[in-house]
């Protein structure tokens, strides 16, 4: 490879007041107290068992992920953040974000994030509309959504990002527009819009609600995109639009193929080596008494890792890159997988002449075909 990618940092906080039904992520429902100073004690072990994979690179970006990240204290954060800056370098300029649910978040609470460190917030709204809300199985109402906006605008923590979800059950058209019109006028700085799916292992996959058909999801997801870029919302990945200056740049790094460090219940992490085509993945306990107890335990290092196997790694690139609007260029895919272009130039060309794919002279991005087939382009570079 030439050279590393950039390194970023992401910590899982599995615990969540009511899982929601859609949700396939890594989230438990409190039964009892959380077990907050145990819990970031327990990432500091974790991280400081990653040091030697991490050596002599600097942390550019950490994501806190859940769960409901804000059922922490902000105390609990400042501390996690110094202890981890003790131990590895950030940047100056670190990106540090918190997911935050609006019915987890009391008026005040921003500004404590803020001086604990926090930089960026993405606030699950995922919608406006009450109803909605309650088919969703969220705790919050519409009207917490907007009292969390204004408590950002008061911490100055102008940076954040809405998280809306379409194609809802009983959902319209004009309900989804109402959304994204909605988050617009707030002036968010970053609006992720994506839709509804229905993920084995949840609720709505063993009991399905009626969701809208291919063709209104369609009219959904265009006519949104058109109301988004008429406010200054510039779509840069699937589900991401943002305004001038700011893309969300942990993100990136995972569509870019970068690495990333994962600490916490359940979290993955995916690191380069100085070996061409070595990319080893990490995966951590899933549960979260597992986790305290590895982390309190012994062993050299908390949970598994393998490597990726050669012949996969167009796929995974693949998996990542093609979500971007702008593609990718030949040079980031050598030196992301240590691979050579030309292995995968037929598969390229192919992609090309079934009008998915984009060829500049800069790079090769998704087609417009491309982009609503993403499925089928990603498919194409499977071993």
């Amino acid at each position: 490879m030439t050279g590393l990618p950039p390194l970023a940092l992401y910590v899982h906080m599995p615990w969540c007041v009511r899982k929601c039904p859609y949700c396939d992520f890594n989230s438990h429902e409190l039964r009892r107290e959380r077990p907050d100073a145990r819990y970031v004690d327990a990432l500091s072990r974790d991280f400081e068992r990653e040091l030697a994979s991490i050596a002599g690179r600097t942390i550019q970006s950490v994501f806190f992920g859940g769960g409901t990240p804000s059922l922490f204290a902000a105390p609990e954060y400042a501390r996690l953040l110094v202890q981890l800056r003790r131990q590895a370098p950030f940047a100056e300029d670190a990106e540090i974000t918190l997911e935050a649910n609006p019915g987890t978040v009391e008026r005040g609470a921003f500004s404590a994030y803020r001086d604990a460190g926090i930089n960026r917030v993405s606030l699950g709204a995922q919608t406006f509309d009450a109803r909605a809300l309650s088919v969703l199985g969220r705790i919050h109402s519409p009207e917490e959504t907007l009292r969390a906006v204004e408590e950002l605008r008061a911490a100055k923590l102008d940076n954040f990002n809405l998280d809306l979800m379409y194609g809802l059950p009983g959902q319209s058209p004009g309900e989804a527009l109402a959304d994204v019109a909605t988050a617009c006028a707030l002036g968010s700085s970053h609006i992720s819009h994506y839709q509804l799916t229905l993920e084995p292992g949840t609720v709505f996959h063993s009991r399905r609600p009626a969701l809208p058909g291919e063709e209104v999801l369609w009219e959904m997801q265009t006519e949104c995109q058109r109301l988004l870029a008429d406010h200054g919302y510039a779509q840069y990945e699937v589900s991401a639009y943002a305004r001038d200056g700011a893309r969300c740049r942990h993100n990136l790094n995972y569509w870019r193929f970068g690495d990333y460090l994962g600490i916490g219940a359940g979290a993955h992490g995916k690191l380069s080596l100085e070996l061409p085509g070595r990319v080893l993945r990490s995966v951590k306990p899933r549960m979260p008494g597992a986790y305290l107890a590895a982390a309190c335990g012994t062993d050299a290092s908390i949970g598994e890792r393998e490597p990726i196997l050669e012949s996969s790694l167009p796929f995974e690139f693949m998996l990542n890159a093609l979500r971007l609007n702008e593609g990718f260029r030949g040079a980031d895919f050598e030196a992301r997988t240590g691979l050579a272009l030309a292995r995968i130039e037929p598969k390229l060309q192919d992609a090309e002449r079934r009008g998915l794919l984009v060829h500049t002279p800069d790079a090769w991005r998704p087609s417009e075909l491309g982009q609503r087939f993403l499925n089928d382009l990603q498919v194409g570079f499977l071993p």
